[in-house]
């Protein structure tokens, strides 16, 4: 009989990324499905048989960070493998957060161990959908991502029947969730509306389960590895379409978060011109004064007098530009004055600012 041969063959799996700025992106280590066929070669009248074995590798962890982190003691699916259908949800790459020393990641870990559950609150660009994203990857987590605008509906939630009868039921993201567990990141929470906060109640509290009035009243249970993060900007007149969280809501997320700027006003975090040096690539000094226009930017964003304060992204953004030849005035017109407002006055407001720091 002919010797038995063996092929490895080896496809990477497709996963959620995270946006990335700043520089060629730089590819982290890559999960891979491993299939072994075992082939017997045909001659003359023998029998070929073929043995085909399928094994996932699960390198979505990374050890050095989750020490980094202080959250390699917090297993949130201890033992437990999610199923190939989702694994493509666990995100991969995501840049490290810099929150000079805050601990928001062993924060955030902590009470999903604990309580299952818990909001952040900070304005817009403070790294809170970062940090969930790089909660998932470090702890292997799908990620179903819901933004709640007015618009999202409770039939696209929790699902609905698709065309006539009762033949074709698809789930909703958060149902989805219900029954493989992972992360469901509700950003923007406080825009949610009323009928959707209320129907969760029941899925956040002991009974652990979400009833499907739309599919026969069906009980679905919440998964043991389902974990919510919401994450919401303050309460005020200038975040249009947000409103008080609902009471119910509110009292079922045992811990709260607030996030703020690393750098405002004249407070200059070194630790931001080190991450904006790494990620793109510009000197020193230049980071330091990009910086301080973002910290001053920030400053009058939280005073009410800007529409928007720009994240860590936002300047990575503009001195990615600088190092490919802009001058620092004309990257920032290219991205943190536009991005600010589309108000011309506003851009102009901006614009001189960043002139001042730059002249």
């Amino acid at each position: 009989m002919s010797q038995n041969k063996q092929k490895m063959e080896e496809k990477p799996i497709v996963t959620v990324g995270f946006g990335h700025q700043g520089g060629k992106r730089k590819l982290g280590k890559a999960s891979y499905v491993t299939e072994e066929q075992t082939k017997t070669e045909i001659k003359t009248t023998r029998i070929s048989v073929s043995i085909t074995k399928t094994a996932a590798t699960d390198t979505y962890t990374n050890t050095e960070l989750r020490k980094k982190y202080r959250i390699e003691k917090y297993d949130l699916h201890p033992g437990y493998v999610f199923p190939e259908s989702v694994r493509s949800l666990i995100p991969r790459n995501t840049p490290e957060y810099v929150d000079r020393g805050f601990n928001y990641v062993e924060r955030i870990v902590r009470a999903l161990y604990y309580f299952k559950q818990c909001a952040l609150v900070g304005p817009s660009g403070t790294g809170k959908t970062h940090i969930v994203y790089l909660i998932a990857e470090l702890c292997g987590l799908p990620i179903w991502e819901i933004n709640c605008g007015l618009q999202t509906s409770a039939y696209d939630l929790f699902g609905r029947y698709i065309g006539l009868g009762k033949e074709n039921w698809v789930d909703g993201q958060i149902v989805m969730w219900c029954r493989n567990g992972g992360i469901l990141y509700l950003d923007e929470a406080n825009m949610m509306k009323q009928d959707i906060a209320s129907r969760l109640n029941p899925v956040l509290d002991t009974r652990g389960h979400i009833v499907l009035t739309e599919k026969d009243n069906e009980i679905v249970q919440r998964h043991p590895y389902g974990y919510l993060i919401i994450s919401m900007n303050p309460f005020s007149a200038e975040f249009v379409g947000t409103k008080p969280l609902n009471a119910a809501l509110r009292r079922r997320m045992s811990v709260w978060i607030n996030f703020d700027y690393l750098s405002i006003g004249d407070k200059i975090a070194s630790e931001e011109v080190e991450l904006i040096v790494k990620r793109s690539g510009v000197d020193a000094k230049t980071a330091e004064k990009i910086v301080q226009v973002g910290a001053e930017l920030r400053r009058q964003y939280k005073n009410g007098d800007l529409p928007y304060g720009p994240s860590p992204g936002d300047l990575i953004n503009w001195a990615t530009l600088i190092v490919d030849g802009c001058s620092p005035i004309e990257a920032a017109v290219e991205t943190i004055v536009g991005t600010t407002s589309d108000d011309v006055e506003i851009q102009a407001a901006v614009k001189r600012i960043v002139e001042s720091v730059f002249s």
